[in-house]
């Protein structure tokens, strides 16, 4: 960060950490433009997290990418610490990588075969030469390792020989590495088992206690994000339908996909207390998409005003946005 920068941040602590407006992400195709993230904006402030939901192809990988600049946007601004970081130079974005990382989702994929535990853990230190001497470099491996609770027995291992429990923590040591203020969590649960999904989220929540980490955690399991968010971003063909608190968003759904959603949450009774609302119909195409609601093919309450006009996202009560032309009506209903 420029010194001029810097000085703006302190006269401004209270701003958000993180603050995203208007941003778009297009892709090219034969059939025309494909709008994987259109129009996104929200805050995340400093130790916080921002749960990112929706089904498969919503968006929520793209613009967690977006953020971090591993994808350059199409429009839009993403501000972090007040400084807009949306078109940085190679160098700077090379610097901020010191500040934000990513856990990606497959914790085999993302490591390198080739690499031991150690290696891959001390590459990050390596490449932004934050040590000189070997000896630091294996000290800081070490414990990073014991951080994120792996034991030192595994360094010269390979990712081969490793379950995935241990193969994401070690995605997560590595993220870790150069202490990041911000981390994108992309679905690093899913490929998981229900008991190594715990361990994981446990221990990310006492790593963010300790460490006083922002999130911004992306997946389509919302009993996981209900567990670890303090607001919640709900997408649908990328664009965001809904935004609150993780406690409100729960106590009182307002968009009719989000409601949807809730009502998949797999229920540890066999006594049933909520009604399922199944989705019917085919999706919309992200593709050139067409004037109106992207989920009116999908929504019981659709009306002729819904395919024809884009909702307005906008506040229906304190802290908890949405994009639906029906939701006073909808409420009306319940």
């Amino acid at each position: 960060m420029t010194n001029d920068n810097l000085v703006t941040y302190e006269k401004n602590k209270n701003q958000p950490l993180l603050e995203v407006t208007n941003l778009k992400k297009y892709f090219r195709t034969p059939r025309g433009m494909l709008h994987a993230v259109d129009d996104v904006s929200f805050e995340v402030n400093q130790g916080e997290t921002l749960g990112v939901v929706g089904e498969s192809g919503c968006g929520k990988t793209t613009l967690g990418r977006v953020i971090i600049r591993l994808l350059d946007a199409t429009a839009g601004n993403i501000y972090y610490r007040g400084e807009n970081i949306t078109n940085s130079t190679d160098k700077r974005t090379h610097e901020l990588r010191r500040d934000m990382q990513i856990i990606f989702q497959d914790p085999y994929s993302s490591l390198n075969p080739r690499m031991t535990v150690g290696e891959s853990i001390s590459e990050p230190l390596i490449i932004h030469k934050v040590f000189s001497k070997k000896v630091d470099i294996d000290k800081r491996i070490e414990e990073l390792m014991d951080t994120v609770g792996l034991a030192s027995r595994f360094v010269n291992s390979y990712p081969h020989e490793l379950d995935g429990g241990r193969r994401q923590r070690i995605g997560i040591a590595r993220t870790l590495a150069l202490e990041p203020d911000f981390i994108v969590c992309d679905e690093p649960v899913s490929a998981l088992d229900v008991s190594i999904q715990a361990q994981i989220l446990n221990l990310m929540q006492d790593l963010q206690d300790e460490k006083n980490f922002t999130y911004i955690f992306i997946t389509h399991n919302l009993a996981v994000v209900k567990h670890i968010s303090d607001q919640i971003l709900v997408m649908y063909l990328g664009v965001v339908v809904e935004k609150s608190t993780s406690d409100n968003l729960f106590k009182n759904p307002l968009h009719p996909y989000t409601r949807a959603l809730l009502s998949a949450i797999p229920e540890p009774t066999l006594k049933k207390t909520r009604n399922r609302q199944l989705l019917r119909g085919e999706i919309s195409s992200p593709i050139e998409p067409k004037p109106g609601c992207r989920f009116a093919v999908r929504c019981e309450y659709a009306k002729e005003r819904c395919f024809i006009e884009n909702p307005v996202y906008e506040e229906m009560l304190p802290g908890h946005y949405v994009a639906c032309h029906q939701t006073k009506e909808i409420q009306q209903i319940r």
